[in-house]
């Protein structure tokens, strides 16, 4: 009998550790995995690529992570801290110990979309002409510079969702979608976290990952400081 669910912390990241690459879902705070995030603070692994859309809620959610120097890379599409004081993450990077590339919001989206279908590059006039498209393949389509983007995938993909049930399948609320199902198909092992991991499937007309795309579905309270007044 196919059942997903698993009831800690530790089993939901049951083989992350040191060099895992990791893509977190959220736009604005919706969707965001805060509960995992957190474990992942908590563990030990280092030399992690962090694939988000902003820095800054890993970063003033889980700030050991950046503090303990634990991440290598982050590909996103915003890394400013809010405030006026320099983050650790910024600081890291103006010392030249993090990496940071930045993608505009919808070839992040395409980079990862392109990885769970399994294309391996494609061009896009985003970005040619700017220092975004500095180094890359150029070509020419229809009068347009073009730029060649590379596909995402990663080794683990975290995200929050309103419900899931016990064969994986899941449905997020809202906003909390945003680039949930692209980075469940992008990833090695997908974990969803929820209030609600029930025993009912989930109707097909309402399903908005497939359950052939999550590995782990953990049950936990939502953990977002927005309500608290937070980041």
């Amino acid at each position: 009998m196919i059942d997903k669910r698993v009831d800690t912390l530790e089993a939901a990241l049951d083989g992350f550790g040191d060099g895992a690459s990791v893509l977190v879902n959220g736009f604005g705070g919706a969707g965001v995995p805060f509960a995992l995030i957190k474990a992942i603070e908590n563990s030990s692994a280092t030399d992690l690529t962090l694939i988000l859309n902003s820095a800054r809620f890993v970063d003033g959610f889980a700030p050991r992570i950046f503090a303990d120097r634990r991440v290598s890379k982050i590909i996103c599409t915003a890394a400013r801290s809010r405030g006026p004081d320099t983050a650790n993450y910024e600081q890291q990077w103006l010392d030249g110990y993090l990496e940071i590339e930045m993608v505009p919001q919808g070839t992040f989206a395409e980079r990862i979309r392109a990885g769970g279908a399994g294309i391996p590059a494609f061009f896009t006039p985003t970005g040619a002409g700017t220092e975004l498209g500095d180094g890359k393949e150029v070509r020419e389509y229809d009068g347009k510079h073009c730029v060649l983007e590379h596909a995402i995938i990663a080794d683990f993909a975290i995200m929050r969702a309103a419900r899931a049930d016990r064969w994986g399948n899941v449905r997020f609320r809202g906003a909390q979608g945003n680039f949930g199902l692209a980075m469940a198909m992008a990833a090695g092992t997908t974990i969803v976290e929820t209030d609600d991991p029930g025993d009912d499937p989930i109707p097909p007309e309402d399903i908005h990952i497939p359950g052939i795309y999550v590995d782990r579905v953990l049950k936990h309270e939502d953990m977002s400081p927005a309500n608290a007044g937070g980041i």
